[in-house]
């Protein structure tokens, strides 16, 4: 039997600032998991208005806050995926994230720098940030698209 392919919207690294584009880049999404440095509840209210969404707390925000979780293991279209900041890893790469989570796609933000890529068959994202740039780096989501039991993703680099 075929199923829908299932999207999801991953985002990381907001710093309290949502760009009007991710409204665009998420229209449709089933879900959004959000890999931490939120700093603001209104961007996971906002990203609500999107879809169910899901967060987890990043070296910038307050551990206790009720609505951000150390880390989150979810089960999507049969795949599981682990999302965490990264920080906990110190300034982590695919390979070290790969070897620290047990799940067919980790995803994990913290440094800011977009990547997609296998490991071991596993699928391993940073969406990037999406908030304010530093780094020199461009502002960037991802779309993570889960069809038949295979994930694969996307980035998607947002205007300044």
């Amino acid at each position: 039997m075929v199923t829908a392919p299932i999207r999801v919207g991953l985002i990381s690294d907001t710093h309290g600032l949502l760009r009007p584009q991710v409204h665009e880049v998420f229209a449709g999404v089933d879900r959004i998991l959000h890999a931490g440095d939120v700093c603001s509840d209104t961007i996971l209210v906002e990203l609500g208005l999107i879809a169910p969404t899901q967060a987890v707390y990043g070296n910038c925000d307050d551990p206790w806050d009720p609505s951000l979780r150390e880390a989150l293991d979810v089960e999507i279209g049969g795949l599981r995926i682990h999302v965490q900041h990264g920080h906990e890893l110190g300034r982590p790469r695919p390979a070290q994230v790969a070897a620290a989570y047990e799940a067919d796609v980790c995803v994990y933000g913290h440094t800011h720098k977009q990547v997609i890529e296998r490991v071991d068959g596993r699928l391993v994202i940073n969406p990037g940030a999406a908030g304010p740039r530093r780094f020199d780096l461009k502002p960037c989501v991802a779309i993570l698209t889960i069809a038949d039991g295979a994930a694969s993703a996307e980035l998607v680099e947002l205007a300044y």
